[in-house]
């Protein structure tokens, strides 16, 4: 069985995802559209893929799109994933879910509602640390778990201002100024797609930008945001908490590892820097350095990044980690490019699987809004000098 897929936004990311559609074999063909025609255009005839549509508008009323896959500015992703449902198709959605509430609880309800298929593309789902705790409590390695954080910790300077400058225009500046808050989910996924709880609360300090350059910048601003740095801490429902950073002024090599956990138990511990992974228990310490490290798998002066800032492309090359089971995904994957540590394969095939079995996606909505939720609650707590405030909670998914 296979599907068409549509794949919304030729951008710097959604290439390296074409790729990966288009050599699955559960997808039939793969069209683009965007809202600057040529760059949809150019994805096309680099690729090789089945062609492009005016619109996504176009494309919705399309019968030859079954499935969409949003790679679109972050904070339109609510509003294009609804449409989507509406018009009857599978969608696949880069991060965030959606930046409002309202936002969250109307997908849910269309998801709900239609019976398609809707997954987040949250890639520290598979991030190696991610798998291996997962793994290890599954097995009770930790004993009981009581406490973990996750930190993303991306410096503006590290390719970033080049990626607004891409997607923006001239007016990048007001977009560049993004809550870093709002974009929770390689933090706040990474820990809770191995601790198998949800957040119930949360207090959160953001930390006011001072660079000048009209980033961060709350009279620039598209929203109101002067805050490059924030910290919140959440309450677990079970009992526990977890820590986030999300920094975007930062002496960090984000280009090493811009995605890092760490992971407390009553009986085992487990910490990652930028280049260092270590297990802990009572009797000492191991190095797993290795056993987490993807193995890149496309150089980073390869010509299909050239128009990547240097500082971005590691996102794009990584491979799989040891840790990582490849039993699952297709051969036709075997020697693509791979991304974020290991995850782009995985997340294909998840929703591509997920379409054609008609089953829920691991990411699914019900999951999406637990790693989404928390960081939007938790910018609301930072505008409010820490206030402790609750988070909603739209439970499990329906069983099948």
């Amino acid at each position: 069985m296979t599907f068409s897929l549509g794949i919304v936004g030729a951008g710097q990311f959604s290439g390296q995802f074409a790729t990966l559609f288009q050599a699955h074999p559960g997808v039939r063909d793969v069209h683009v559209t965007d809202l600057l025609p040529e760059r949809a255009e150019r994805l096309v005839a680099a690729q090789g893929l089945a062609g492009t549509f005016p619109s996504y508008e176009a494309m919705l009323e399309s019968r030859a799109v079954d499935a969409v896959a949003i790679f679109t500015q972050r904070w339109t992703h609510g509003p294009l994933v609804l449409q989507g449902l509406g018009a009857g198709k599978h969608v696949y959605s880069a991060v965030p879910m959606a930046i409002t509430t309202d936002e969250i609880s109307a997908i849910i309800d269309a998801v709900r509602a239609t019976g398609l298929t809707y997954m987040m593309g949250e890639t520290s789902q598979y991030n190696p640390a991610t798998v291996h705790a997962r793994n290890q409590i599954a097995q009770g390695a930790f004993g009981r778990l009581f406490y973990a954080e996750g930190d993303y910790v991306h410096d503006m300077d590290l390719g970033f201002y080049e990626a607004y400058q891409y997607s923006g225009g001239e007016n990048w500046k007001a977009t560049a100024s993004y809550p870093p808050l709002l974009y929770p989910t390689h933090s706040v996924g990474g820990v809770l797609g191995a601790w198998q709880t949800h957040a119930v609360s949360v207090s959160a300090i953001g930390v006011r930008d001072e660079r000048g350059d009209g980033v961060f910048d709350r009279s620039v601003s598209q929203f109101d945001n002067d805050v490059s740095n924030a910290t919140a801490l959440f309450e677990v429902a079970g009992g526990g908490s977890f820590r986030t950073n999300e920094f975007r002024r930062v002496g960090y090599p984000s280009h090493i590892r811009e995605s890092r956990f760490r992971f407390f138990g009553t009986e085992a511990s487990m910490e990652q820097l930028a280049t260092v992974a270590l297990w802990q228990d009572k009797n000492g310490v191991k190095d797993i350095s290795e056993l987490l490290e993807p193995k890149p798998t496309l150089a980073p002066d390869d010509p299909s990044l050239a128009h990547i800032a240097p500082e971005l492309r590691a996102a794009f090359t990584s491979g799989s980690a040891p840790v990582h089971d490849r039993a699952r995904l297709p051969r036709e994957f075997d020697q693509l490019h791979n991304g974020h540590e290991g995850s782009h394969h995985f997340l294909v095939d998840d929703f591509v699987t997920a379409v054609n079995t008609r089953s829920l996606p691991t990411v699914n909505a019900w999951v999406a809004a637990r790693y989404t939720l928390p960081g939007i609650i938790a910018h609301e707590s930072a505008r409010q000098g820490g206030l402790r405030l609750a988070i909603p909670d739209f439970g499990d998914a329906p069983q099948e």
